[in-house]
């Protein structure tokens, strides 16, 4: 067997469909962020930052990600978050992505719409540019809000469709279902919108939440989604519908306490689009390359294995095509390397 090296996961053209780009903020650039615009810090350096992050759940994380987002104040703050994300994207060869921001944790800070989605925007066509790196915007509805709120949201957003490619639902899970968004994912889908929701690993009434997603939301993906194998029926529907399921390992590693490597194989033995992504990469501390590696040593993820995750990714992104087509040429070279 061929041994997984750095040196080949750094060679795989990779699509990244699951990363919250508030959740890209590194410890560094929070204090670079905070002394722009005079903000004091309760840390003395970037290293106080890391030894805080003391999450083991998905409440306690959440915790301390909304609190880091307070350094988030202007246009150019949002346009850097967005391109420091897209330059490690870049390093990696991440060619492709679909971001996720979320809107209302800056809203209810007092921050406009218009300022969080314009200098994300001016970003991703600069990576474009100057980095060959293709995105598509995601916008997220926080599911711990109300429906109405997102809806409002939805309205901010529609002057904006241009820059969007869908819409999302992640935050905490408990008690906050899928249904509860129905009206407002209906109004998205009208509007020409995707739509993907998070369907956290091990959540309260999580196989509910995936048939509410399948039935009556009739998402186009779901994200994290590992809590499906606990159902034949939902899995065989699932891999009928060629449904995109974004895992992300590492954070599951966190959240869970499980690498979640049994699960994502078993997915592929369904015939399952299991994707790999990095989720919050700058609190996991793992962007795409690492979350691959991690499934080679400590999983015994084999570069076939490896090579199929990755098509997955193009495969059920929301890329036309031709552009499809374009990647899996790239990603064909690699495997016959």
């Amino acid at each position: 067997m061929t041994a997984v090296t750095q040196d080949f996961i750094q060679s795989l053209p990779k699509a990244e469909l699951h990363v919250h780009l508030e959740g890209t903020l590194e410890p560094e650039h929070i204090f670079s962020l905070a002394a722009r615009n005079g903000i004091e810090l309760e840390y003395d350096n970037p290293e106080d930052v890391v030894a805080a992050y003391d999450f083991h759940d998905l409440p306690s994380f959440l915790k301390i990600y909304y609190a880091a987002m307070d350094v988030l104040r202007t246009e150019e703050d949002f346009y850097d978050l967005a391109m420091h994300y897209f330059r490690r994207a870049a390093e990696q060869n991440v060619v492709y992505v679909e971001p996720f921001f979320d809107p209302q944790a800056h809203t209810s800070r007092g921050i406009p719409f218009d300022t969080v989605i314009n200098g994300i925007h001016r970003a991703q066509n600069d990576a474009a540019t100057e980095l060959g790196v293709e995105s598509n915007l995601i916008l997220c509805f926080l599911r711990d809000m109300s429906a109405e709120s997102a809806a409002e949201h939805l309205a901010m957003a529609e002057p904006h469709l241009d820059k969007l490619i869908g819409v999302g639902l992640d935050s905490d899970e408990k008690d906050n279902p899928p249904s509860k968004f129905a009206d407002v994912f209906a109004h998205a889908r009208s509007l020409g919108l995707k739509l993907t929701m998070h369907c956290d690993v091990n959540q309260k009434d999580i196989v509910e939440h995936i048939r509410e997603c399948l039935e009556l939301i009739e998402v186009d993906r779901i994200d994290h989604g590992i809590n499906a194998l606990e159902s034949d029926d939902l899995c065989t529907e699932i891999a009928r519908r060629g449904l995109g399921l974004t895992v992300c390992p590492v954070s599951n590693r966190f959240v869970v306490q499980n690498l979640t490597g049994d699960e994502i194989r078993a997915m592929l033995a369904r015939g399952m689009k299991a994707t790999i992504n990095s989720d919050d990469p700058a609190y996991f501390r793992a962007y795409m390359n690492e979350n691959l590696q991690v499934l080679a040593d400590e999983a015994g993820f084999t570069r076939d294995e490896l090579l199929t995750l990755t098509r997955n990714a193009f495969e059920v992104s929301w890329l036309s095509d031709a552009r499809k087509g374009h990647y899996y040429e790239q990603l064909a070279k690699v495997g016959q390397a």
